[in-house]
């Protein structure tokens, strides 16, 4: 079992991209068991095939801290064919990589998302044509608002690809705004790399936005091209794998955010 999920020991967490990509070269494993199942574990709930936990390749026991995540892990086991896909296990790829290396060094993954806030997708605008520079500020302006006004980062924008340098303190306050907890800091660098923004995946765990509009502001220029020139096949069977890992990243951030508070 172990060596399904080998690309998740490299460094963690993977873009889901080329976790997929590997995946597609690897021959694909056969079903070896009956049955997927949750059961209680120290820290959380671990997930069984025919009774016994699963591992990371490094031999690693899969501890989930949310049941509801635990479950939806285990479906996707549940689910497979006669052959095991890892392309379709992208909860199972994000809990390997939480566990095989994320959990011991989570300032080190933070500190490489937060590099994305030096170079964020939404600072760099188009100058033309007029729909594409209206659609772009619909789109992202009210995530760099929200993260002036609420967090307190003034950011510098851009036209063109031209590398503008961010200040310190803008890039400070908004890596002190990046949740703590491995699984938080895996899931957010998954929708980092699968957006190119780390500004709109830090909106979305903070509830700024939702995950339709994130989703929809990372895609503002191809959806643009489309609008022009049409559907490419090819790229939209890819933004089809793309958001079958993003839709796994933010159950995740769903799974681990509290309950709302309710009143008295």
């Amino acid at each position: 079992m172990r060596e399904l999920f080998e690309e998740a020991a490299s460094q963690p967490p993977p873009d889901p991209r080329d976790s997929a990509r590997a995946s597609a070269r690897t021959p694909l494993r056969k079903r070896f068991y009956k049955e997927a199942g949750v059961t209680e574990a120290e820290g959380g709930f671990a997930i069984t095939l025919d009774g016994k936990p699963i591992r990371t390749p490094s031999g690693r026991q899969v501890v989930i801290p949310s049941r509801s995540l635990a479950d939806a892990v285990a479906g996707e086991w549940a689910a497979q064919g006669e052959a095991i896909d890892p392309v379709t296990m992208p909860l199972t790829r994000i809990a390997n990589s939480v566990v095989e290396g994320v959990v011991d060094r989570v300032e080190l993954v933070s500190d490489d998302l937060a590099k994305y806030f030096e170079s964020d997708l939404l600072f760099y605008r188009a100058g033309h044509p007029e729909g594409l520079v209206a659609r772009e500020a619909a789109h992202w302006d009210p995530v760099l608002f929200w993260v002036s006004e609420t967090l307190g980062a003034h950011f510098i924008l851009s036209e063109g690809i031209m590398h503008v340098k961010q200040p310190d303190e803008a890039l400070k306050a908004a890596r002190d705004a990046l949740p703590s907890d491995p699984w938080s800091v895996a899931a957010l660098h998954v929708v980092t790399t699968l957006t190119g923004s780390a500004l709109l995946a830090l909106a979305l765990a903070h509830g700024a936005r939702d995950a339709g509009q994130v989703w929809a502001a990372a895609h503002v220029d191809e959806d643009w091209n489309i609008d022009q020139w049409g559907v490419d096949e090819e790229a939209a069977a890819r933004r089809a794998t793309r958001l079958r890992d993003f839709e796994a990243a933010v159950a995740v951030l769903t799974a681990l955010k509290p309950p709302a508070a309710t009143g008295p």
